[in-house]
């Protein structure tokens, strides 16, 4: 049996400290072949950072890709909250086209 008594101070303050479920939201990425990434990122997080990290793990250049969301172009300052993203939803990515 344990001497120790718990602060209730300490308690609270190591839960306002952790990171509260609402600041973030799962998103995930997908390609035209229906391969996917999850990611989980604040709200407030512009997507930038979001799509750097895809194309960190796809290994490829950011500017080579569109990501669109219910046939929206996303831009990298967006946040997904002022992008209309929901926790859950899907990022679609496509390689950019040259040429006609």
């Amino acid at each position: 049996m344990s001497n120790h008594a718990v602060d209730p101070t300490t308690v609270k303050k190591e839960q306002e400290e952790k990171k509260t479920p609402s600041e973030y939201m799962t998103l995930r990425v997908k390609d035209k072949d229906h391969n996917e990434l999850v990611f989980m990122v604040r709200k407030a997080t512009p997507l930038k950072k979001l799509m750097d990290a895809y194309c960190v793990r796809k290994n490829v250049e950011l500017n080579t890709f569109v990501f669109l969301f219910d046939g929206r172009h996303l831009r990298p300052e967006q946040t997904p909250h002022e992008a209309g993203l929901g926790d859950g939803d899907e990022i679609d990515t496509f390689q950019h086209q040259l040429g006609g």
